[in-house]
This record gives C-alpha cells, sequence and structure tokens, in this order.
C-alpha cells in the first residue's frame, strides 16, 4: 500500500471544456505546446511544453479527461 495514495486531478479551469484543448507549433522551432485555448484572446492558456506523446496524455490525465488518442 502507498503512502501517497492516487494523486487527484485538477478541475477544467473555467470557462473551459475538454472540447477547448489544443496542440499548437512553433512555426519557427516547431517546438509544441498543449492547453486550453482562449477564443477571445486567441491563444492558449495553462499551456505546457510537449516533447513527445506521453507528455499529451499526461495533460489530459492532470484534469481527469481521457485521452482521445493519436496526434
Amino acid at each position: 500500500m502507498s503512502i501517497f495514495g492516487k494523486k487527484a486531478s485538477l478541475p477544467i479551469p473555467e470557462p473551459f471544456s475538454a472540447e477547448d484543448i489544443m496542440i499548437e507549433s512553433s512555426t519557427c522551432t516547431g517546438e509544441k505546446t498543449i492547453g486550453f485555448y482562449d477564443s477571445s484572446a486567441k491563444r492558449l492558456v495553462y499551456a505546457e511544453l510537449v516533447r513527445s506523446e506521453s507528455d499529451i496524455i499526461g495533460f489530459y490525465k492532470k484534469y481527469g479527461l481521457k485521452y482521445p488518442g493519436g496526434l
């Protein structure tokens, strides 16, 4: 038995939903980020760097969402 227990997921930030998750790629470096797309500001918020597909899966798990699969 683990003394740390299961890690709780974070709530999805207001006013976003799972449908607002987007991956952006830099045109200069090709660096990818994942986050919630704010259509009024036209940018990602709560963005995180993506180095591999496991980072994408981790982002979904962080918010308690099921990863839809495939890039």
